[in-house]
């Protein structure tokens, strides 16, 4: 009996846990439903600032419900920023519940790439619109546009995406370009290196033939080092010449004979006379 007093106690303290949480949450939904009405009201005041603000208030105070990021992004959508609007849609699109919400929140992301040239994903998102509302004329006009921009940039070479899936195929092939150009310029000069280096081994080859490397750098100098046999040697720098050897020698020998001769003139005189008388 005691076991069955437990549990019941338990029951009614679970479900009155499970009613307070109830109540808070629906309380945050009704604060949340009360901030998205300020934030449009703020949106048609052109006050866009502090409706951004009630929207990200909205969206903390109920996380799970698309309401807030939805309104969100439609303020983006009116300020140009396509980026910001395309992922609060996209995480409204995560939360919403019921198909009406789905059908206006992927109508809308269908705009946005419309916007951005995106034309093949807008393609899809409009589907995915028409799936929760087939009936909507809009979407329908919406998504034959998107069709045909897509099949245009397909004969125009793609959208975006495309454009920049070309552009890396350019960049690759100019790199393949030039890589085969450096292939070849290196391929030229290992050709032109092995030429000089044939040119040079056959010089060696025609030395050890003929004459010595040496004799080919005398070559080089001309006549100039070749001796005339006609040609008097220079004296070097401290030596005599052997005609002024030869000069000098004849120079003694008339020095030389002058002498003789006068030696020989004297006794041929013979001695003076005195004249006065000696002390």
């Amino acid at each position: 009996m005691k076991l069955y007093i437990l549990l019941f106690g338990f029951f009614i303290s679970f479900s009155a846990i499970a009613q307070e949480s109830q109540k808070e949450k629906l309380k945050d939904e009704k604060a949340a439903t009360d901030l998205v009405y300020s934030g449009n009201e703020l949106i048609g005041e052109e006050n866009h600032i502090e409706a951004e603000m009630a929207y990200r208030k909205a969206i903390s105070k109920a996380p799970t419900k698309a309401v807030g990021s939805y309104n969100l992004a439609h303020s983006y959508i009116k300020n140009g920023s396509l980026e910001e609007a395309l992922f609060r849609s996209e995480e409204a699109a995560q939360n919403a519940k019921s198909k009406d919400e789905k059908h206006r929140i992927y109508h809308n992301i269908g705009n946005i790439l419309m916007e951005k040239e995106m034309c093949k994903e807008a393609v899809e998102a409009f589907k995915n619109a028409l799936r929760n509302d087939p009936t909507d004329e809009e979407t329908r006009y919406n998504f034959a546009l998107a069709k045909e921009c897509a099949e245009q940039q397909k004969q125009d070479g793609g959208g975006e995406d495309d454009k920049k899936d070309d552009n890396k195929e350019e960049e690759k092939d100019k790199e393949e370009e030039q890589k085969k150009e450096d292939e070849k310029k290196d391929e030229e000069k290992d050709k032109k290196d092995e030429g000089d280096k044939d040119k040079k081994e056959g010089d060696k080859e025609e030395d050890d033939k003929g004459k010595p490397q040496e004799d080919k750098k005398d070559d080089g100098k001309g006549n100039k080092d070749k001796k005339n046999p006609n040609q008097k040697p220079k004296p070097q720098p401290g030596q005599m010449s052997p005609q002024q050897m030869k000069n000098i020698l004849e120079a003694m020998q008339n020095q030389e004979q002058k002498v003789q001769q006068k030696i020989n003139a004297e006794k041929q005189k013979g001695a003076k006379v005195k004249t006065g008388k000696d002390w």
